[in-house]
């Protein structure tokens, strides 16, 4: 009996020392399988990057030439707006100076005509 107990413990050795190895080997496997999916999505990752770094860099270029025209249009929009409301200033201080009772005559009716406006709307809405 002896003989049996102990071919029978090395089968169950051998058994458990293969089970032990097949799990290993499924492991080995499988941290290979992921390492080689980690490697794919890490390069994939960086080809991804590699390609879309220019075309960011070409918006944010094209961006910053927006922004800069934009920026520069209305300084001159500016300029422009104030030379024009310095020169109507200017006519308008000439005019006064060169026929001042014509330019109260003129304030005094455009005074008028804004309070008849005025008195219109306000009665239109009650």
């Amino acid at each position: 009996m002896d003989t049996y107990t102990t071919d029978h413990d090395l089968t169950e050795n051998q058994v458990a020392d293969q089970a032990t190895e097949k799990a290993s080997s499924a492991i080995r496997s499988t941290q290979s399988a992921a390492q080689g999916f980690l490697n794919r999505v890490v390069d994939g990752a960086a080809t991804a990057r590699d390609q879309v770094s220019p075309a960011i860099d070409r918006v944010a270029g094209t961006v910053d030439s927006v922004a800069r025209r934009s920026i520069a249009a209305a300084r001159d929009t500016s300029a422009h707006v104030r030379e024009r409301a310095q020169k109507a200033s200017d006519i308008t201080i000439n005019y006064i100076q060169e026929e001042p009772l014509k330019a109260v005559l003129v304030a005094a009716a455009t005074g008028a005509v804004l309070m008849a406006l005025l008195g219109l709307m306000s009665r239109s809405r009650h």
